[in-house]
């Protein structure tokens, strides 16, 4: 194998669309899927590429200093794509520690077993620290989250995101170890744990459950179909420059409640409702803490320097999402009933 890659978090939602991506592209490239499987990780996302002979999966928790080391030890891998992250605000607000842990000390100690196996050889080296908007905390009417932008972070989610970025960078000038950060808006599209809200009102729409609408609505962010984002990936992994930062964003924005009425429109066309027959799901609920009104990316810094774009329209990637969610309803009913985590012990007898 020419490369060998620990892709950290690769059986979540943006995670495992990276490893499939790089598997299938890179048949030279050794690829080692790091992953907890905790609530949100889900091997049945991966089961189309899990024989490949380029792939292997390490069951591991990155905030087990000693299993993170044993795996870079073992595989001594040149590059490292971090997605590996608590990342569901309405978690955080309840359980803020449960972030720091992950998001903090998890990055840490991967940091840490990176800079011991590469041992001040950082030729053909990279660790690529994977990031989001929310670090910058909220935007007013107006403007846009550009790569300068002073962190801001409004939810412990973003405050434990924001350390971990700052470690990355503190690890660069400390170490000199070779890094690139990149910070992407809203993710949707296939294989999302329905807590979030396109892939939860899908299910909701389907089962005829309430939609419930944080506030007035009128809360703001860019949305990136996750396909995409994979591909901006593996363009900043292999070209991007080192110490960099890349935001990655649709400049697609939506307020929640337009979003909602979209998908709603969509669902009762594919379900053969009357238009707006699932309108009365609607249910405005009380609004979580330090809720940030909007979230846009300025994503002109990676189309310039890497040629990157978005390649579908927000209403295509609706579509392609919702089309494979009804194509896939075996995968929702075990990812809602919890079945899909005995896929690990199925597959690889409890290991």
């Amino acid at each position: 194998m020419s490369k060998k890659i620990v892709i950290t978090g690769g059986a979540g939602f943006i995670g495992s669309h990276v490893v499939r991506l790089f598997v299938n592209k890179y048949p030279d490239y050794k690829i080692i899927n790091l992953d907890a499987l905790t609530y949100a990780g889900n091997l049945e996302n991966l089961k189309d590429i899990e024989d490949l002979p380029n792939y292997v999966f390490e069951k591991a928790d990155i905030v087990d200093a000693s299993r993170v080391n044993e795996i870079f030890q073992k595989y001594q891998p040149e590059g490292v794509i971090h997605l590996a992250a608590e990342s569901h605000v309405d978690r955080s607000i309840l359980s803020p520690l449960d972030f720091v842990y992950t998001n903090v000390i998890g990055t840490v100690n991967l940091l840490n077993a990176a800079k011991e196996a590469w041992k001040n050889d950082f030729e053909g080296k990279r660790f690529y620290h994977v990031s989001t908007d929310e670090v910058y905390g909220a935007l007013g009417a107006e403007g846009l989250f550009t790569e300068e932008t002073p962190y801001s972070p409004n939810s412990p989610y973003s405050a434990s995101k924001a350390a971990s970025d700052h470690f990355v960078r503190a690890y660069g000038e400390t170490y000199h170890l070779p890094f690139v950060l990149s910070n992407c808006s809203n993710n949707y599209g296939p294989n999302h744990f329905p807590e979030k809200l396109i892939p939860l009102f899908i299910n909701n729409i389907i089962n005829k459950k309430p939609l419930p609408v944080y506030g007035d609505g009128k809360y703001t962010r860019d949305w990136l179909y996750v396909i995409d984002h994979a591909a901006a990936i593996d363009l900043i992994f292999h070209k991007g420059r080192n110490a960099e930062t890349y935001n990655i964003g649709g400049f697609n924005e939506w307020q929640n409640i337009d979003l909602v009425r979209l998908l709603i429109n969509k669902m009762d066309e594919k379900l053969g409702n009357l238009p707006g027959t699932s309108d009365n799901l609607i249910t405005y609920v009380k609004d979580r803490p330090g809720h940030d009104l909007r979230y846009a990316i300025d994503a002109t810094k990676i189309n310039k320097e890497l040629g990157w774009y978005p390649s579908v329209t927000f209403e295509e990637g609706l579509k392609l999402t919702i089309d494979w969610y009804f194509d896939n309803q075996e995968w929702l009913k075990n990812v809602t009933t919890g079945a899909y985590q005995e896929y690990y012990g199925k597959q690889y007898g409890g290991r």
